[in-house]
């Protein structure tokens, strides 16, 4: 079991190269096909054009600033696989980034994001790495804006909920799972249930995964006063761990933009990439 196509969004973001990294890594992995995203925005005419640059300068300069953006994403991928032999594709896409992203991740194993930082002005939205991953329908990868210390998948912690999500999740990410050296399934403030986690809770999932051949050990915490996502980078630190796996949004998403979630606290402060089903 292994990802075949994978997807990479490149915008022209400063920390691009790093995205790039972890993409065409994965790719050379798993013998996949490597496709590079370059999603143009339309231009936006202006409702008020009092006391501006006529319309004609005001899409000159947008043409400009979106072939600047594009040709310094293209050649951030070709830098990128330059000697890897891997198969690759470039695509420039023109529409909003959510939009096309969705769409063009439903034809690939594994799409490959960024997340946010908030330290750099950029077009791409906010909530880019949520979105697609709660309308794509497949799993997103979430690389973050620092780097990552070592190559995803050697040591995974698998969130696990009971949930719908969590199970997504962990069905996603099995390519993941079963190449890795340890999974540690983490199960935060469970609760035994004949329809949720069992008797035992982490047991079922653990004998689960173990017929695929992953190596499993199940660690039982409580959050108490603490945000979960809070416990979840904490354990993650403890372990040396170099992916996390969670399903996104277990509660409903009003719920977590008011109250925030582990999904939003993981979104803002990862320290290692977040592989995300829903």
């Amino acid at each position: 079991m292994s990802f075949k196509t994978i997807l990479v969004h490149c915008d022209a973001s400063p920390k691009l190269a790093q995205r790039l990294d972890v993409a065409v890594d994965l790719a050379q992995r798993h013998g996949a096909h490597l496709v590079g995203v370059h999603v143009q925005a339309p231009f936006d005419f202006p409702a008020f054009a009092d006391g501006m640059m006529p319309m004609d300068d005001l899409f000159t300069s947008y043409e400009a600033s979106a072939k600047a953006d594009h040709d310094a994403a293209k050649a951030a991928f070709e830098k990128a696989v330059k000697g890897t032999h891997l198969p690759t594709e470039w695509r420039l896409v023109n529409g909003y980034v959510e939009n096309e992203l969705a769409v063009h991740a439903r034809y690939a194993d594994l799409l490959v994001v960024g997340q946010t930082d908030p330290d750099v002005v950029s077009m791409t939205p906010t909530d880019l790495p949520e979105t697609v991953a709660l309308t794509a329908g497949r799993p997103t990868l979430v690389v973050p804006h620092i780097g990552v210390r070592a190559k995803p998948g050697k040591t995974i912690m698998l969130c696990w909920n009971a949930s719908r999500e969590s199970a997504r999740a962990a069905s996603d990410a099995l390519p993941f799972l079963a190449a890795a050296e340890k999974v540690i399934v983490l199960v935060i403030d469970p609760r035994s249930s004949a329809v949720g986690h069992g008797p035992e809770p982490g047991a079922d999932v653990a004998t689960w995964l173990t017929r695929h051949g992953v190596k499993v050990t199940v660690q039982r915490d409580v959050a108490a006063d603490a945000d979960v996502g809070s416990v979840i980078l904490s354990r993650a630190a403890d372990h040396g761990v170099d992916l996390i796996v969670m399903g996104i949004y277990g509660h409903s998403r009003m719920r977590e933009m008011i109250l925030g979630g582990a999904s939003r606290t993981l979104l803002s402060s990862m320290t290692a990439p977040v592989l995300m089903g829903h």
